[in-house]
């Protein structure tokens, strides 16, 4: 489908964005291998995490759909149950690298794949550390999806990921849930937290010692009460259009305030941004708040090293501030965004040329200067969620009316989003 996106004068409202996508994958994996009923309230209702809960179901566990809620009917590290067809992952590489963390040690073999997107997404980072625990993965080609997982009795290992990854170090500690003894990941670079919060939330034991994450294998998991908290990578849209447009100001009530995850409100800040955190609190171990951004003149910056690890999901977006402010953006150690749902330089750099705005290509990254206006384009998506999105914040900067191609692909993670979008804008 296509969207047209008006400029907009500011954008101005309260919001209460959709529950945080990380969180609520962690979330359904671990409650469908709790001893009992977990509920799970602001469940995200993207795309991808309806993947998960649809591949739980097809391994035996029962799953309920309520009006604000979901119902996840635990049957224990021992009760997932060989799936009839082959696990639809979708367009959700969180579902595939994490969950294949549980499946390997599983006593059966299932298949696991998704989409045309998902099929040419590489998996040798899970199945490295998977086969050194005793896995037997089949992949296509030797690293892409669809995979064939034979179930095995795995052993604990320590691993040391080539390259900073969240997922990576949680399909690795869910695979330790299933083994007799300690496995642990050594982190060097920092990634979200939210596996080892959730996992003691669920009342296993996670243990940290400088870089080492540890956990103890085969613990009783307990159901929970849960409520997800607001996506930051949702956020970060609306951040960037409020500091853009004049005269905006967007309140975000509820919104999840992990320290692993606020390098976005740092960087932000520092940038420029006006951006005030109030009304903290601690929920089942994440911290929310609300945030109120207002208009600013950005400065822009630069994103390197452990940075970009911690943004790598919103670099698309931050693009787009960095061609309005006074600097510009320079993005570097970012290889990782050329095996996202797309190419994510290749469709930062397009989609921008489009709009007029001058960028320098690099393998792994880009530069823009600042000081650039966008102008009207028809902006293709290339069927990624934060591409899409992005663009449509660009849009609202723009000198006119720009189409976004494949509007669909916001779905994936912000189903709302355009909805929202609209509440918001001023003309």
């Amino acid at each position: 489908m296509q969207f047209s996106v008006s400029p907009a004068r500011s954008v101005r409202g309260h919001l209460r964005l959709p529950g945080d996508k990380s969180i609520s994958h962690r979330y359904a994996m671990l409650a469908g291998v709790a001893e009992g009923t977990s509920r799970i309230e602001n469940y995200s209702s993207g795309a991808d995490c309806q993947s998960t809960l649809g591949a739980v179901e097809a391994l035996g566990i029962t799953v309920e759909r309520q009006d604000g809620a979901v119902l996840i009917h635990g049957q224990g590290l021992n009760g997932l149950r060989q799936p009839a067809a082959m696990l639809d992952a979708g367009n959700s590489g969180s579902t595939i690298r994490m969950l294949s963390g549980m499946l390997a040690a599983q006593p059966f073999s299932c298949s696991i794949g998704g989409d045309a997107s998902l099929s040419r997404r590489p998996m040798e980072r899970i199945m490295k550390p998977l086969a050194a625990m005793g896995a037997d993965i089949e992949a296509t080609s030797g690293r892409f999806p669809p995979l064939l997982i034979r179930g095995n009795k795995l052993k604990p290992i320590q691993y040391e990921p080539p390259m900073a990854s969240a997922q990576v170090k949680t399909c690795v500690l869910f695979a330790g849930l299933h083994t007799e003894g300690i496995t642990s990941v050594v982190e060097t670079i920092q990634t979200r937290d939210h596996s080892e919060v959730a996992l003691r939330e669920f009342g296993a034991e996670v243990n940290q010692s400088g870089a080492v994450i540890s956990i103890q294998g085969r613990p009783k998991l307990h159901p929970r009460q849960l409520r997800v908290p607001g996506d930051l990578s949702s956020a970060a849209f609306f951040l960037v259009a409020a500091t853009l447009l004049p005269g905006s100001e967007l309140t975000m009530e509820g919104v999840g305030l992990s320290p692993s995850r606020t390098a976005l409100l740092d960087w932000l800040s520092a940038a420029g941004a006006n951006i005030r955190i109030t009304k903290v609190e601690l929920l089942a171990g994440e911290l929310t708040g609300t945030l109120v951004v207002k208009s600013a003149s950005a400065e822009g910056g630069v994103i390197e090293g452990a940075t970009t690890a911690a943004l790598i999901d919103e670099i698309p977006v931050l693009a787009i501030l960095g061609a309005a402010s006074r600097k510009g953006l320079l993005v570097r150690d970012a290889g990782e965004l050329r095996v996202k749902e797309t190419d994510r330089i290749a469709a930062v750099a397009e989609n921008l040329s489009r709009m007029g705005v001058q960028v320098e290509v690099m393998q792994d990254g880009f530069s823009i200067a600042g000081g650039q206006r966008f102008r009207a384009a028809t902006l293709p998506s290339f069927g990624d969620h934060r591409i899409a999105m992005a663009f449509a914040v660009a849009a609202l900067a723009s000198e006119g009316e720009c189409v976004i191609d494949q509007a669909e692909a916001a779905s994936v993670s912000f189903p709302e989003f355009y909805d929202t979008l609209r509440q918001i804008r001023q003309s």
